[in-house]
């Protein structure tokens, strides 16, 4: 049995595809982006690079979802990339070679996947690799994600329901992933009154990951995660989301100040609350959210300093959300600076000192001190 707390000792820092393409990366995109990173940024500690949602639609475009669209998937009810969009993955390698290709550059491979079970294994009633039962048969079919229509829940009842998480876990194992990004699962918001109602899956994922071989670090989302529950996110994952999706806006960074004095007493080893993904650099490529399309982040020069000095300081994972390849000087210089980049990496203790005629406060100490 692996350890949740052997990975991720200190903040997790890489890229995610998210904020530049939406639900629509592909592999000369993804490659392009680690080409980068191993260039420009892993001496200083970047090391992740993360596909985000819809890796198995082939008809992804944007950041908006297609309803009820036809999915990538194998016998086992288990999503699989997109072979138009990752050709690689032809011939059932998954992606494997990316993952190889990434590891080769001295990176590490990180996917993001929905909770739950595909709609479309359940329709079609497809089988459970290590189980006698059928997708439809561990389906909570009332467990719905609202912004999204790919998955059910899984009932963590029924017979049959931790083999489907072991076998996909074992599956990413197998194509060398080292980091999973799970959505709809830190916030629940199909039930308003019970935000944390998929307890129990992030159960059976902790216990799929400590299953099947391989360290992955496992990043919750979305947010706002419950303060009331840190306990039992500390215990089963390492990254947990505080908010809702954070974009390049004023309003979004200033309130990010009151949710890290909330969860500040949780930062600590292989336990860090997320402040989500940094809006810099070249974001939105494909869509206009919170924004004009294709556009360099609207955060001043100011905010943006505000923006890596929050992050740093309160120990954030820093996730890097604009495409890598078109950093200007200044996004550059930002996310290489060594000074800030330690404080986030071998600082502890940091906490509110209080306001001063409106000023934000952090304390914080060195790892000598």
């Amino acid at each position: 049995m692996l350890n949740k707390d052997k990975v991720a000792l200190t903040p997790p820092m890489g890229w995610n595809s998210w904020d530049c393409y939406g639900a629509a990366v592909n592999e000369e995109q993804l490659l392009g982006n680690a080409e980068y990173m191993r260039d420009n940024l892993k001496q200083y500690g970047w090391q992740y690079v993360v596909c985000d949602i819809q890796w198995y639609e082939p008809k992804a475009k944007n950041n908006d979802y297609n309803n009820f669209t036809e999915l990538c998937m194998d016998e086992y009810s288990r999503l699989i990339p997109a072979e138009n969009r990752f050709p690689s993955s032809k011939g059932g390698r998954g992606f494997k070679p990316i993952a190889d290709k990434i590891h080769a550059m001295g990176l590490k491979f990180g996917i993001h996947i929905m909770r739950g079970i595909p709609r479309q294994a359940v329709h079609s009633n497809t089988k459970i690799l290590g189980s006698e039962k059928t997708a439809r048969q561990i389906a909570h079919h009332f467990s719905l994600c609202p912004w999204n229509t790919d998955m059910y829940g899984v009932n963590p009842n029924a017979d049959g329901a931790q083999q489907y998480y072991n076998s996909l876990f074992e599956l990413y194992a197998s194509w060398g992933v080292d980091f999973v990004k799970v959505d709809d699962i830190a916030n629940t918001e199909f039930k308003p009154h019970d935000p944390y109602s998929a307890k129990a899956e992030i159960e059976m994922i902790r216990k799929a990951i400590d299953s099947c071989g391989r360290d992955m670090v496992l990043w919750l989302s979305p947010g706002p995660a419950q303060l009331d529950r840190a306990e039992h996110l500390c215990e089963n994952a390492n990254m947990w989301r505080m908010t809702g999706d954070f974009w390049d806006v004023w309003d979004k960074l200033y309130e990010m100040f009151d949710r890290a004095e909330k969860w500040y007493p949780y930062v600590k080893e292989g336990c860090w609350p997320d402040c989500d993904m940094l809006p810099l650099g070249n974001i939105s490529r494909n869509g206009t959210c919170h924004g004009p399309q294709d556009r360099m982040s609207q955060f001043t020069h100011d905010e943006q300093i505000t923006l890596m000095t929050l992050w740093c300081i309160f120990r954030s994972p820093l996730m890097f959300g604009g495409e890598l390849r078109n950093n200007d000087e200044w996004t550059l210089s930002l996310i290489t600076n060594e000074e800030v980049l330690n404080v986030n990496q071998h600082s502890h203790s940091a906490h509110p000192a209080g306001d001063y005629k409106g000023v934000k406060i952090w304390l914080s100490q060195s790892e000598n001190d």
